[in-house]
């Protein structure tokens, strides 16, 4: 599989001393939809900033679509669109010229640059905005217009740095399925959040980073495949007794129709549902009470770890 970003032995130390960055080996592939996660201070928006060439590095190499980014500089930016943490717009302009000015300062012109800005602005359901400035807006909408803007010059590579922070549940998964379909089209999207279930559910691969370096780097299945036990609520149609057992797991009733259920590594949730069912129990819902990636995050960047 080709690679969309890789970077190399890639070092960081600002002019304080302090190391962000300690030689760490990054790859992307094409058409990922990528987990960066890390505790604040690890390291993520040094690395962001250097692989979008805003931070110089200190030592190694980035690559973007197989383009060293030094050679490149111009070429790499263009492939790259950047949704930050912090909104950076200007108060006075309306919506839709600040998305039609970013597409400018990839030598896209006005007349294109409208319709492509009409076109997102529509899918993001801010059309009706447009004219408005990002002061009327809410902070659900806002964290909408910097995504429109970071795709207006059509990026090979999405870099979303917290894009969900401070929004509210609803907004948080009408992005998610707009991320989701810009993904099955073909672009790779690199992201970094706390809601740490919404990496799990969206992001197939994943890199932790704690403390400058990356303690880990899989896909998302394989690294939950090391969590040790899944806490599972199940909502059930009958009344439960309070004695309920299932062999190598641990069962709690939580009320009438609600069962808690510890599931071990080697056993699967059908393998459950089916146990019940021999006990005439049937499942209407089930949720994780406990999230996996959460607990595995924790134990590799705890300080004792």
């Amino acid at each position: 599989m080709a690679l969309a970003l890789s970077t190399s032995a890639l070092s960081k130390t600002y002019s304080n001393g302090f190391e962000a960055l300690k030689a760490v080996d990054l790859k992307v592939e094409k058409g990922d939809f990528f987990a960066l996660l890390g505790s604040n201070g690890a390291g993520k928006t040094t690395a962001i900033g250097i692989i979008c060439g805003l931070i110089k590095s200190s030592a190694g190499s980035v690559e973007i679509d197989g383009l060293d980014q030094q050679k490149h500089i111009n070429d790499v930016k263009r492939k790259i669109g950047l949704m930050p943490q912090e909104f950076n717009f200007n108060p006075h302009e309306p919506n839709i010229e600040i998305l039609i000015n970013q597409a400018g300062y990839f030598g896209i012109n006005r007349k294109e640059a409208r319709v492509r800005a009409e076109d997102l602005l529509k899918k993001i359901n801010l059309w009706d905005r447009r004219l408005e400035v990002p002061q009327s807006l809410s902070g659900g909408m806002k964290r909408r217009l910097m995504l429109a803007r970071a795709l207006m010059h059509s990026p090979e590579i999405l870099i979303l740095d917290e894009p969900t922070a401070g929004v509210d549940v609803e907004i948080r998964r009408s992005m998610w399925r707009f991320l989701k379909q810009l993904n099955e089209e073909g672009l790779t999207i690199i992201l970094t959040t706390h809601y740490l279930e919404e990496a799990e559910s969206m992001c197939r691969n994943i890199a932790i980073l704690n403390e400058g370096r990356i303690v880990v780097q899989s896909s998302m299945k394989d690294l939950l495949k090391k969590a040790k036990h899944q806490i599972l609520i199940l909502e059930c149609v009958e009344s439960l007794s309070e004695n309920i057992k299932i062999r190598r797991c641990e069962c709690e009733v939580l009320d009438e129709h609600t069962l808690q259920i510890t599931l071990p590594e080697s056993m699967s949730i059908s393998d459950v549902i089916t146990k019940l069912l021999l006990k005439n129990i049937t499942v209407a819902h089930i949720r994780s009470a406990q999230n996996r990636l959460e607990n595995l995050f924790l134990s590799l960047t705890s300080k004792e770890s």
